[in-house]
């Protein structure tokens, strides 16, 4: 397997082609100096933001050359005190130091910030269903960008993003904070070393409770209406991306504070846990594999309880098959937090990651004892053979008073700032093309629970189609060419584990051809 993409398709967006595109510290617009600022700006300003501005406030407040010149978002925000605190347009402009009358600054169109000249970076933490038309315009407009997971809402639109952040030579981080973590890279220099042999599968979930439901949690108030709230800006019905309006237009889609405030419950706007929950594990998972897009992808679940109006399933699993031989399990459910488990199988050993969150997980490896016979199930039982623990990782220090999952959007904003200085791609730790494989993987997952259809990636036109028999058909044929060389797919240390070591009686096997023993004709095993 490799731990690069499809070559082909993305040179221009590829951190391996930044050097054929010239991205160098010479060519690029800008190189920031030691006494000069990066000036960021935000476009989006709810919840999650908040976490972004206090990362960017932080480090403007330890001295380092990086501040807040801009916000934008569609609503006022809420202005009574104690209630949902700093997010919206005007208390973020408060919190960066910025005057509610500065138009250009503080605004609900954010191409206004874009076509400012001292904004250097734009941070996006809109819904789902803008990302890619910010992505593409602050590409065009010369910005770079650190972007919200999920990357886009569709796959063209992941295509694109790539594309143009290519072309446009510019830096872009994919905000999947579990990216800073050193575990998933440990865990990738371990497996190309071999010491898994084959490696067959990887899985990961994602589960939660809540008694009011999956994102009914965030609060709706009175002061959320029409005059507040830019709604026809949010819906996005009159921009385009890739061809498709961005949004539904008022008629379809009337003012509704649950739909705006709980986005994520509707398709138009969102994909539910496949893309808020499942991009963060399938990222760092292909990421420690190696994999980037599959080949087959099939999506199950449904709302099998939180029966409230929503469109997104409550329970679902996405299994993806990779032509490299191995397979990608992403579950959960959103009625119990008992997690399924994030491991790595191979032949020869198995990848347990441990601890919590999306930060300083680490993880411990157990040997797998093959033998000649079939045996139960064991629960991972024995001492491991190898253990990585990265508490020894920098983090910020103590009195700076962040939380953990604070603590890696922090320290993925340190990569991405240093990236921008640098004007290296190369470092990137989530770079968008990796996002993009991500993002294709789980929504390739939504498509077909919604069509009731198993899907392909097409790697040479970057497009699903309706899967057939082919791939079933293409792993019975390997295997009745006895594992030939060429279809042992092993990994950078060998093909170590990747075979069989056949009994001796399996020489008995095949057809019998003129009424003659195969055993006569077997002298040694067709399988070695």
């Amino acid at each position: 397997m490799s731990n690069s993409l499809d070559r082909r398709d993305f040179l221009k967006g590829t951190a391996a082609g930044a050097a054929a595109l010239g991205l160098t510290a010479a060519s690029a617009r800008r190189v920031y100096g030691a006494n000069e600022n990066v000036r960021v700006a935000f476009l989006g300003v709810g919840g999650r933001c908040q976490q972004h501005l206090d990362v960017i406030l932080q480090m403007q407040k330890e001295g380092k050359n990086v501040v807040p010149v801009a916000v934008c978002d569609v609503w006022d925000g809420q202005v009574k005190p104690g209630v949902i605190k700093g997010r919206g347009l005007y208390p973020s402009a408060k919190r960066c130091g910025l005057r509610e009358d500065d138009k250009d600054h503080v605004t609900k169109d954010y191409r206004r910030i874009l076509d400012l000249k001292d904004v250097d970076i734009v941070c996006i933490a809109t819904p789902d269903h803008w990302h890619a038309r910010m992505v593409l315009d602050a590409a065009k407009a010369g910005k770079d960008v650190y972007c919200e997971k999920p990357m886009t809402r569709t796959i063209p639109e992941a295509q694109a993003v790539v594309e143009a952040i290519g072309d446009a030579k510019r830096i872009m981080c994919v905000g999947v904070q579990s990216m800073a973590d050193p575990t998933w890279r440990e865990a990738y220099q371990y497996i190309i070393a071999g010491k898994l042999g084959k490696v067959l599968q990887g899985q990961t979930s994602y589960y939660r409770n809540s008694l009011v439901g999956q994102w009914r949690y965030y609060p709706l108030t009175k002061e959320m209406t029409p005059r507040t709230i830019d709604w026809p800006m949010w819906l996005g019905s009159k921009f385009e991306c890739c061809g498709e309006k961005i949004g539904p237009t008022q008629d379809k889609q009337p003012f509704d504070r649950a739909v705006w405030a709980q986005w994520r419950c509707y398709w138009p706007f969102g994909g539910g846990m496949f893309t808020d929950l499942f991009v963060h594990q399938t990222t760092h998972l292909i990421s420690a594999m190696g994999v980037r897009y599959p080949r087959r992808v099939v999506g199950a679940g449904g709302i099998f309880l939180e029966y409230d109006g929503r469109d997104v399933p409550d329970v679902a699993t996405v299994v993806a098959d990779y032509e490299e031989g191995c397979q990608v399990i992403i579950s959960a459910t959103m009625c119990n937090d008992t997690q399924l488990g994030e491991m790595i199988r191979g032949r020869l050993a198995t990848i347990r990651f441990t601890g919590g969150g999306d930060f300083m997980k680490g993880f411990e490896v157990y040997r797998q004892e093959p033998g000649g016979r079939p045996a139960k199930p064991k629960e991972g039982s024995g001492k491991p053979v190898h253990t990585f623990a990265n508490e020894k990782y920098r983090q910020p220090e103590p009195e700076k008073e962040l939380p953990v999952e604070q603590g890696a959007t922090y320290a993925l904003w340190e990569n991405f700032l240093q990236c921008v200085a640098d004007r290296n791609r190369d470092k990137l730790l989530s770079p968008p093309e990796l996002g993009a494989a991500a993002f294709t993987t789980v929504a390739m997952g939504v498509q077909s629970y919604r069509q009731g259809k198993v899907l392909f990636w097409n790697k040479d036109d970057r497009k699903t189609a309706e899967a057939d028999a082919s791939w079933a058909q293409q792993w019975e044929q390997r295997s009745k060419d006895r594992g030939k060389p060429s279809h042992v797919i092993g990994w950078k240390g060998g093909t170590s584990g990747s075979v069989l070591v056949p009994p001796e009686y399996q020489k008995l096997a095949g057809p019998w051809i003129d009424g003659k023993d195969p055993a006569e004709r077997n002298t040694s095993s067709r399988l070695e």
